[in-house]
């Protein structure tokens, strides 16, 4: 859910990019087990009515357990890139422009 609005996140094989959420039922998760690689959305540190924040995305994460996850969508309220890039867990980054995934 994108607050009130249903959206939809796209699995093609081994990825999955999900964007502009706030939540996922419970019941869809077993749609996104085994995943080599995550792209979600983590607007900013702080509550967003319609995004996920970046500790709900690190959680989500850490359910699912992906190889690697990237943070999409990402405010400038987040803060700087390299300053919010170390506290990461070793799997996981932050999105930037021009970045390119590649998937096996």
């Amino acid at each position: 859910m994108h607050m009130n609005l249903p959206i939809l996140g796209f699995r093609i094989g081994q990825f999955a990019y999900i964007t502009d959420a706030n939540s996922l039922p419970e019941n869809e998760m077993y749609k996104l087990q085994g995943l080599d690689c995550l792209v979600v959305n983590g607007l900013r540190k702080e509550p967003h009515i319609s995004h996920f924040t970046l500790d709900e995305a690190l959680t989500l994460i850490d359910q699912l357990k992906p190889e690697r996850a990237y943070i999409t969508h990402i405010s400038h309220q987040m803060g700087l890139h390299q300053q919010v890039q170390i506290a990461l867990p070793q799997n996981v980054s932050l999105a930037y422009d021009g970045l390119e995934v590649f998937i096996h």
